[in-house]
């Protein structure tokens, strides 16, 4: 790999250069941010390491410009003044990780390895969009992270196949956006994308509703209908909460995607239809197969590809641009001028766990965007949900219970960032040697 490094201190500079040099990296290096704009348009790198404080212009201008000439490259900040809301700003311009000075070889390594697997899904997916002649883009999936980063790579493969698609994941975390875009991608982009939510029929309408009705059919079917199923023949049809079907009907959509052909209810006439069916689940359907209320048969058909979605806490680097996001959408919904969020809300809303995922999200953001009386989101504007301090009980030593609660809150925050210390040490307001020391002091070990 070829990687710039942005530096204006000669010590820091030999220092990267002679760990990474060691480690077979090809360094190209500048000092000032004009000499890395100048040089980085003329060169093609696979990484850089940029300093945040240069002597002619701010690290986050230099990473505004090379996102702009190219947005896929991982550019990794480093500096010697750690702040969050430097941090949020970094990532909400495209910077891949956030580090601070002193630099640890070894976490540094790794990360430049995590980096180089996201550039290669990155150029891997713009290969695959060339061959898709589709302009890649996902208005309504917001991201940073490498785990969405390896989902939009798989959807953008499941898009080139007819296969069918199982999507599972936690309520709230976007399934029904990622079936939209493997239909949006597909050669049937043209032809209707048709969702059901299973969960919301009754189980008495389901077949009428899939495969359609003719008049008289039953009590109330005054006309003939056609269903979802014949409606979206050449194009796509999403089931969400396909684990809510009735096993009567189970045996029914087996038998369609088997034969192609359906038949609406009231009637014998076969009808073909051509479909492409992704189906969505929030439920562990290996375990609904175990216990025999879901067709093993079915399952099969239906996991050709599977997508599995990751709950928010599992992804908190989206979360910055997802508030960011929702902060613009709810203020021109209520006409107000709300400029972003302060940083004491922001920590509030990283350390909080999102049982709801990005349907919470969003809503705690439209609730704050209602009730801030100024123009940057507050503490005060937060559900009490997030911001409540969990107690502890009230005897004791005053020390041990303070330890008590330091202990949980580094054990819970290295866990939330997959035991990342920099960004648990982020998330904590400390520094990573603070965070070091306190892991050493408690014995907490991955």
């Amino acid at each position: 790999m070829k990687v710039f490094v942005v530096e204006d201190e000669k010590n820091q500079r030999i220092l990267l250069k002679k760990i990474l040099e060691k480690e077979g990296y090809s360094i190209v290096e500048a000092v000032n941010g004009n000499d890395a704009l100048n040089t980085f348009d003329t060169h093609d790198f696979d990484l850089v390491l940029l300093d945040h404080r240069l002597p002619d212009i701010t690290g986050i201008e230099v990473l505004q410009k090379i996102k702009a000439i190219n947005p896929i490259i991982p550019v990794i900040i480093i500096t010697a003044f750690a702040n969050v809301k430097d941090a949020v700003k970094a990532m909400k311009h495209g910077a891949f990780h956030y580090l601070t000075k002193p630099v640890e070889p070894d976490e540094l390594l790794l990360i430049m390895q995590k980096a180089a697997e996201t550039l290669t899904l990155k150029r891997e997916n713009v290969e695959l969009k060339k061959s898709l002649q589709e302009k890649y883009s996902h208005e309504k999936i917001i991201y940073a992270s490498g785990k969405m980063e390896e989902i939009m790579s798989m959807v953008v493969r499941a898009a080139q196949s007819d296969a069918h698609v199982l999507i599972t994941g936690e309520s709230g975390t976007g399934k029904e956006l990622i079936a939209g875009d493997i239909h949006n991608l597909s050669k049937r982009k043209q032809k209707n994308f048709v969702k059901t939510h299973l969960a919301a029929l009754p189980e008495t309408l389901i077949e009428a509703e899939l495969f359609g009705h003719e008049k008289g059919a039953f009590t109330g079917a005054d006309k003939r209908r056609i269903g979802k199923f014949e409606f979206a023949s050449g194009g796509t049809i999403f089931l969400d909460e396909i684990g809510e079907l009735p096993q009567s009907i189970q045996i029914k959509l087996l038998r369609i995607m088997q034969e192609k052909k359906i038949v609406r209810l009231g009637s014998n006439e076969e009808i073909p239809v051509d479909i492409r069916l992704i189906c969505a689940t929030n439920k562990n359907i290996e375990e609904e197969v175990r216990k025999e209320k879901f067709r093993e048969d079915l399952y099969y058909r239906l996991n050709v590809i599977r997508i599995h979605v990751p709950p928010l806490r599992e992804r908190k680097e989206d979360i910055p641009l997802l508030v960011d996001h929702f902060i613009r959408f709810y203020s021109d919904k209520e006409n107000k001028k709300i400029n972003g969020i302060t940083d004491e809300a922001m920590k509030n809303v990283l350390k909080y766990n999102f049982p709801g995922n990005i349907r919470e999200l969003e809503n705690i953001i439209d609730r704050a965007i209602v009730f801030t009386r100024g123009e940057y989101i507050t503490k005060e504007d937060l559900p009490i949900s997030i911001i409540q301090i969990p107690r502890y009980s009230t005897s004791g030593k005053l020390k041990d219970a303070t330890e008590k609660v330091e202990k949980e809150m580094v054990q819970e925050a290295l866990k939330r960032n997959e035991w990342n210390q920099t960004k648990a040490a982020l998330e904590l307001g400390i520094s990573e040697r603070v965070l070091r020391y306190k892991m050493k002091k408690y014995r907490i070990k991955k």
